[in-house]
């Protein structure tokens, strides 16, 4: 898809993204935090998961996503995804703004990040993430920049964020495999976790009760809809309705009523028609590139 110019528009959607329907617990804060803002949310369902592909590949897909959204008008560009966001970040901010779209691009890592460091009182951090996020040092960087002092405990959970995608009730070999990924966060005795995938908000309590509850549990969706404000009073792109509720609506890559069906559990609001798009196809590398 062309890229389009970026004109800006205070009444236009903010586009969010993930590569499933793990992003709906950031829409969900979002549509909270900011309830007259109109949004358009896509999963790219169709190649869930991120978590093990190249940093390549996500730079092609979160580039073709964000030409999908700039198309149907978004004023800023929300990466709901922690694997997008600590591979390709960067490089969308960069291409969005060299094809002249001007739209502000925000990401989960530097939030979240932020907020973990404010919110332990020892020092020890945890980090749950998917094996992309974790190979990245992200929020290694992002953590330590923000404090040298932390001491940063990773963990890649390469199965966690599936068992959240399917939507099936979850088993006693889903809470065997929580508890190994728990077990060096348990053992580093960190007091805050981030939970550096969109998708694991769906087993927190499980989570919270493998932790502990002196264990303080940092999701993406307060933090990131606290920076969208601030970037769209920055720009003066808050939209000018002021009584009632702004709209919603949804784009996937896969399945659209297997993505309505998981993904109203997620939002916890109605979800309504869920559309299907092709994004386009091509080599990563050479995407990537372009």
């Amino acid at each position: 898809m062309a890229p389009v110019p970026f004109a800006p528009d205070n009444t236009a959607p903010i586009g969010v993204f993930d590569s499933g329907v793990g992003g709906l617990t950031v829409l969900h804060e979002l549509l909270v935090a900011l309830p007259q803002e109109d949004f358009l949310y896509l999963g790219d369902s169709a190649r869930f998961p991120y978590g093990d592909r190249t940093p390549d590949e996500l730079r092609a897909f979160s580039r073709q996503i964000a030409d999908a959204l700039l198309a149907r008008g978004a004023k800023l560009i929300v990466v709901a995804c922690n694997s997008a966001t600590s591979s390709a970040l960067d490089d969308l901010v960069a291409y969005v703004a060299e094809h002249g779209h001007g739209a502000d691009v925000i990401g989960v890592v530097g939030p979240e990040s932020n907020l973990a460091v404010a919110q332990t009182r020892s020092g020890r951090i945890g980090v749950l993430a998917t094996p992309a996020t974790i190979a990245s040092g992200a929020y290694e960087r992002a953590v330590l920049t923000v404090d040298p002092l932390v001491r940063l405990t990773s963990v890649a959970c390469p199965q966690l964020a599936r068992i959240s995608q399917d939507g099936a009730p979850i088993t006693e070999a889903d809470v065997e495999l929580a508890r190994a990924y728990c077990t060096p966060l348990r053992e580093a005795q960190v007091d805050t976790a981030i939970l550096g995938c969109t998708h694991y908000p769906f087993v927190r309590s499980l989570l919270q009760r493998l932790l502990g509850p002196q264990v303080t549990l940092i999701t993406s969706g307060t933090a990131i809809a606290r920076r969208v404000q601030h970037a769209l009073e920055a720009r003066d792109l808050t939209t000018p309705r002021r009584t009632g509720e702004g709209r919603y609506s949804f784009l996937c890559t896969g399945d659209a009523a297997a993505f309505a069906a998981v993904g109203s559990r997620f939002l916890q609001l109605p979800m309504g028609a869920v559309d299907q798009i092709e994004l386009a196809a091509g080599d990563a590398s050479t995407l990537a590139a372009g």
